[in-house]
């Protein structure tokens, strides 16, 4: 995959729910747990110094007011999946969990991989720092 449109155009035919198409952002809002639980996760690209443009894929935790960072970083240590990070949802900052990848040698089979692990995953954390909550 070279280029967003084609990621886009993956998650489209592949049956994703897609809550938002941006130019350059998508938003796939995923069901777990039959139905119980639900994450959004933000599909978008990035460009970098080099170049080169990569796919970051990324889905809320918790607002970080409250959030016990030794926890959350404790939970991200033994993950080997994605990182944490501090980004803006709607004005409140947020706890995000996040991965970036370059488009050179991405598949379709990775774009499926990366949403379902970054969305369970976040979706763990978020039940962990938020006592069972589902507030994405």
């Amino acid at each position: 995959m070279q280029n967003f449109e084609q990621i886009r155009s993956h998650l489209i035919k592949t049956g994703y729910k897609l809550s938002m198409q941006d130019p350059f952002v998508a938003c796939v809002e995923l069901s777990l747990d039959h139905g119980s639980r639900h994450q959004a996760i933000f599909l978008s690209e990035l460009g970098n110094d080099d170049s080169r443009a990569y796919l970051r894929v990324s889905t809320g935790i918790a607002p970080i007011t409250g959030v016990d960072a030794r926890r959350a970083l404790g939970f991200n240590w033994q993950s080997s999946v994605g990182y944490l990070a501090i980004g803006e949802l709607d004005g409140v900052p947020y706890l995000q969990l996040c991965e970036n990848r370059p488009y050179d040698g991405l598949t379709p089979a990775e774009v499926d991989r990366l949403v379902l692990e970054i969305g369970g995953l976040g979706d763990n954390m978020e039940r962990a720092l938020s006592a069972g909550g589902d507030l994405l």
